[in-house]
């Protein structure tokens, strides 16, 4: 009997290595699929899943905030009411005080760019290469022409279903983060319910770890991106380049990307000192963001940062790339941070660790 069973084993087409090949890959196969389908539908419940996201993400940073106002005294709820309205308030300020910038010093930027364009228009026709007069304005009408038309006013309307979105995810995203920060242990006990044994001990540790490195990402990209944006406004306020605040803003915002982000917004702020100020201001400009750039690199990170974003610079690359390709802006922003946080979740649950084992809940028999 067993003699017949092996030879019929032998037989069998997926016995040998070609078969057991096959079998991989059609399991690999499946897998993606349950991986695209999952991208899929997260990217159609973008209006669900950025705001739960983004939640986790702040919840993450402002825990310690909330633990602390708890051991001084405050109940949770309390707590969590005063670290929230407290960031709110802050976000308030800083919009206030970028908003009122703007608006002093839009007229002046105006007009350098309408001069600057002018200069640029006057290049192209006498240039190396000239362009006729008449194709420059023939280019500035169809510009004008796409602005006015229904392309534009499609775009309008579609822009101002995106308001509506983002106000519902601000609200919602606002629930959920309340929610996490007052009930967030419980939460996570709720999805651990269905685990015992072993796996329950990985999984609390793997959840300690990644609430540790994504809000310690959040923390350290902050304190990095305030250092950016305030040495790189300096500059520009000692250089006279107008709209020092909203840039010095944008270099904050973009710092949160890393690799890219603050290189972008650091050419953004050169380009409006060339149109500004000249090319003399630009160049010390761009000169100011290199070397920013560079500290941040090379001293900033690896310090603030730590295991916090432990992974190599292709894999923040291709996690950015994808991110952006799938939701934007906003994937950019969270693709390297939940990266990181797979990475953490991966590598401690593949950890052979001791004091994984005995974890028991308190009402499980330690039978």
């Amino acid at each position: 009997m067993d003699k017949a069973t092996h030879s019929s084993a032998q037989a069998s087409p997926w016995a040998d290595g070609l078969g057991r090949l096959a079998v991989r890959c059609t399991q690999t196969l499946l897998v993606l699929a349950l991986g695209a389908l999952l991208v899929v539908v997260m990217v159609r419940l973008r209006l669900v899943v950025v705001p739960v996201l983004i939640a986790i993400l702040l919840a993450a940073a402002i825990s310690p905030l909330v633990r602390l106002l708890q051991r001084v005294g405050l109940p949770p709820a309390l707590a969590v009411w005063v670290s929230m309205l407290s960031g709110f308030l802050a976000i308030g300020a800083v919009v206030g005080i970028v908003v009122a910038g703007v608006r002093s010093q839009w007229e002046d930027l105006r007009t350098e760019a309408e001069e600057g364009l002018g200069e640029l228009q006057r290049y192209l026709a006498s240039g190396p290469v000239p362009i006729d007069e008449g194709q420059l304005d023939q280019a500035r009408s169809a510009v004008v022409e796409a602005l006015q038309g229904e392309q534009f006013r499609t775009g309008a309307i579609q822009g101002a279903t995106v308001a509506v979105e983002a106000v519902a995810g601000v609200f919602l995203g606002a629930v959920i983060l309340f929610f996490l920060l007052k009930d967030g242990e419980r939460i996570w006990e709720f999805l651990l319910r269905p685990l015992s044994g072993n796996r329950l001990g990985r999984m609390r540790l793997v959840g300690e770890r990644s609430v540790d490195v994504l809000g310690g990402y959040v923390r350290g990209t902050a304190i990095i991106a305030l250092v950016d944006s305030v040495i790189i406004g300096i500059a520009l306020v000692v250089l006279g380049v107008p709209l020092a605040l909203p840039l010095a803003l944008v270099v904050f915002v973009g710092a949160f990307i890393p690799l890219v982000g603050a290189t972008v917004a650091g050419a953004l702020a050169a380009l409006i000192a060339l149109v500004a100020n000249g090319p003399v201001t630009a160049l010390i400009v761009l000169g100011v963001v290199i070397a920013v750039n560079q500290i941040e690199g090379d001293v900033l990170a690896p310090v603030v940062l730590g295991r916090a974003l432990s992974l190599h610079p292709l894999a923040i690359l291709l996690a950015l790339t994808v991110g952006t390709i799938l939701a934007g802006i906003i994937g950019a922003l969270l693709s390297v941070p939940l990266a990181a946080v797979a990475w953490t979740a991966v590598t401690t649950w593949n950890e052979d660790r001791a004091d994984t084992a005995p974890a028991l809940r308190p009402d499980e028999p330690a039978g």
